[in-house]
């Protein structure tokens, strides 16, 4: 059965649905010989090559969907590739066959915390599309009188340049002085808007870390620069919120032959840290509930 190219590359792994679209609308993707236009079905044993080399079209059913969590410090870039040499949050991720990682959502350079990561660039897309409104929580640590008129405003609702925004929730988290640390929750991922809720009180933002993403939160034992595999039930719960079939199958387990792949992993992210190099700053308090 014919499926539409971009949801094809996307589901294995080589962009979001977003990204595919543009590769075949810039003329990189041929299908049988012939480049591709949008909207072009095709079928399951379809040459299709991107820049010229032939990628791999691995059936849904032959996919496992894997899904990573980066603890990304500041400093780094979420592009690929940086014309100015800086790191970017792919350069210390695990080597993956027959695809690549895509990022759910990004961050700016300043901020750290949690990012997540897949293979299957579907689901990727799905996560990101506005309609989904995944929470996601910050820590924030601001430097300003914060009063209780300002959280409410922020509560509320303020009007940005593109629109209007709000926070779910504001929450205080400790600090001293002017300097406050807060947990804030909102439903968007638009540019800086953090950032921007909080400049628009004429309140300044000095640390900003996302500590969660709906109920997938920011392991208190990964260190900055490192990535952990998300179990299969965290990763059908980011499946559900995309409204996709349940993945059975994992490449973590239990046998002993799993044992040792999590032993290398280990060593990965060990080798990955040590490479890190830390960008100011120390780091933030442990996580308040309130």
């Amino acid at each position: 059965m014919s499926e539409k190219l971009q949801k094809v590359l996307a589901r294995a792994g080589h962009g979001s649905r977003r990204e595919m679209e543009a590769w075949i609308a810039a003329g990189r993707v041929s299908v049988d010989g012939e480049i591709a236009s949008l909207g072009d079905r095709v079928e399951p044993d379809a040459k299709i090559r991107i820049d010229g080399r032939t990628v791999s079209m691995k059936s849904a059913d032959d996919l496992i969907c894997r899904v990573l969590a980066y603890h990304k410090p500041e400093g780094e870039i979420c592009s690929r590739k940086d014309p100015e040499g800086r790191p970017t949050v792919f350069d210390r991720l695990p080597k993956i066959r027959d695809g690549r990682w895509v990022a759910v959502g990004r961050l700016d350079i300043n901020t750290s915390g949690l990012l997540l990561f897949t293979c299957d660039g579907e689901l990727a897309n799905r996560l990101m599309h506005p309609s989904n409104e995944v929470e996601r929580e910050y820590a924030v640590r601001t430097f300003g009188e914060v009063t209780e008129a300002t959280v409410q405003r922020l509560r509320n609702g303020v009007m940005l340049e593109d629109g209007p925004a709000q926070f779910d929730h504001v929450k205080a988290a400790g600090g001293e002085g002017l300097n406050q640390w807060w947990h804030v929750g909102l439903r968007e991922g638009r540019n800086r808007e953090v950032r921007r809720l909080w400049e628009s009180q004429e309140v300044q933002v000095s640390r900003l870390i996302r500590i969660r993403y709906g109920m997938i939160e920011l392991p208190k034992t990964l260190p900055r620069g490192g990535w952990m595999e998300l179990p299969l039930d965290q990763v059908n719960y980011l499946r559900q919120l995309g409204g996709m079939d349940v993945e059975t199958r994992s490449m973590l387990g239990s046998d002993k032959h799993s044992v040792a792949r999590a032993k290398v992993r280990s060593a990965k992210i060990r080798r990955a840290v040590h490479k890190h190099k830390v960008v100011g700053g120390k780091p933030k308090p442990s996580r308040q509930r309130g």
